[in-house]
Formats: structure tokens, sequence, C-alpha cells
């Protein structure tokens, strides 16, 4: 069997900068075992299976480990794909899934705008071993999915060199590092071993946790973010009340057939 496939670089503009993530549009879906056999091939954190046409797509996520309920970085990817390939000039597509229901994407010029559900994180104490897991005692610990880590500044953002063992066997799905930034709103990074990742490029589903924090923290529904990883990228962000605006950018890296 030949499939296509394509790899885009999500969260950026330019290649090699960004997220990568692998697009599979299918007829129909594969066994999920075959998907994650192909997931685990492409060794990227994501790798999106498309099945659908026109504007209304359904969609699933697989890192070379397991398979997810939500993904930003892919699903922009496959909305890149669709808009500039699949069904050029596509002004919104919508893709389902069977977490989350209905999760639109609006084209804006060369920005596509995610619009996720809200996870608003609530205080949590500091487990156990946080200062010598991380090398720095958070000013706070909140949580939803993920744990989030609030350090003073984006200079430690940058700096952290986590315990990944101590981060994998967190009773929440990896460790978001969070910080005021210098020249945006705010600054991320993520670890997440708990897929087989050691940390994520740039993640759209930790913000539906980061935005209602940062929201609420700066008294502003609309942010700028930077996810300061080793290839780094910009989000533009705003809180719709039980929902979150996820919006970047995406360059297409390669494209071409698998054979399975």
């Amino acid at each position: 069997m030949e499939l296509p496939i394509f790899q885009v670089d999500a969260f950026a503009d330019r290649v090699l900068t960004g997220n990568p993530a692998a697009v599979v549009p299918l007829r129909d879906w594969l066994p999920a075992e075959r998907m994650q056999a192909i997931a685990a091939e492409n060794n990227l954190s994501e790798t999106a299976f498309l099945v659908g046409g026109g504007a209304e797509w359904a969609i699933r996520w697989f890192t070379p480990a397991v398979e997810v309920d939500l993904c930003g970085h892919a699903t922009l990817a496959a909305a890149f794909v669709i808009a500039t390939i699949l069904e050029p000039g596509l002004p919104r597509v919508v893709f389902r899934c069977g977490a989350h229901g209905a999760l639109p994407v609006e084209r804006e010029g060369d920005l596509f705008h995610l619009d996720f559900p809200a996870q608003p994180p609530a205080p949590v104490p500091p487990p156990t071993g946080i200062e010598a897991a991380l090398g720095v005692a958070p000013e706070a610990t909140v949580a939803s999915k993920p744990l989030l880590a609030v350090l003073r500044d984006e200079e430690a953002v940058r700096a952290l060199r986590p315990d990944l063992g101590w981060v994998g066997a967190l009773p929440w799905h990896g460790l978001v590092a969070t910080a005021p930034g210098r020249d945006r709103d705010f600054v991320s990074r993520y670890f997440v071993p708990q897929s087989g990742i050691a940390e994520d490029p740039v993640t759209g589903a930790t913000h539906c946790a980061l935005v209602p924090y940062w929201a609420d923290r700066l008294g502003r529904e609309r942010l700028t973010a930077r996810q300061v990883s080793r290839r780094g990228g910009d989000l533009v962000l705003e809180r719709r009340g039980p929902r979150v605006r996820i919006g970047g950018r995406a360059a297409l890296y390669l494209d071409g057939r698998i054979r399975v």
C-alpha cells in the first residue's frame, strides 16, 4: 500500500524551526497498530492521520509511542496541508476527534487559528522533589492535564535541565515550565517523557492551560507567547470563554509517499 505523506514545520515561519509533524491522509482508517508503527517509523513528536474531504475531516494523532487525545501542532500542520495542497484556498477546516468533538481551524493569511477547549489549571502543592529535579524552586505550581511550574523569568526557563526520570513519574501528563517573557507575554517549555518525548519543540495543546493562567495573571484576553525550545516557535493566543484560540504559521518541509 502506498500513502501520501507530508512533513510540516508547525508554529514556524520557515523550515527547520518550530515543531515538525507528519500528516498522512487516508481513505479509511488503518488498524491502530499500523498507524502506531508508521508514527514510530516517522520518529517525529506527532503524526496526524486524516479521513475525510473538503472542509470536514476526522483526525487522530500518534507519537512514536502512543496515541494521544489532543495535539495542537499536528492539527495546525494538517490544516496547512488541506488548505494549501489538498483543498487550496480553503479558509476554514473542521476536524473531529473522539475526545473533544469539533476542532475548527480558520485561516487568516498565513496564520492558522486553532479553536481548542480551554483547560484552566488549578493550584496544587509542589510535588516532592521538584526543586532538586528542576534545579530551581518554582514560584507556583498549577495543574490541569500537565503540571505547570511557574518560574521567575525567561532565563530560568531557558536554562532548565530537568530530571526526566522524575518528570516521567509525575501523575500529570508531563511538565510545562513557564515564566514572563522578555518580548512576549510569556514563554514555556514542555517535557513529556510519558509519551516518549523528552522535550516537545512547540506544543499547541499545553496552551489550553497556559492561556487561561496567563490571561488571569496579566488581565488580558489576547496574548503572545514563545516556546523556547532549541527549535522554538511563536504563538498568537486569545481566550474566548471556554475556548482558546491558538494561532501560528507553518512551512512545508517535504512531501512524498510511504509504502506500508
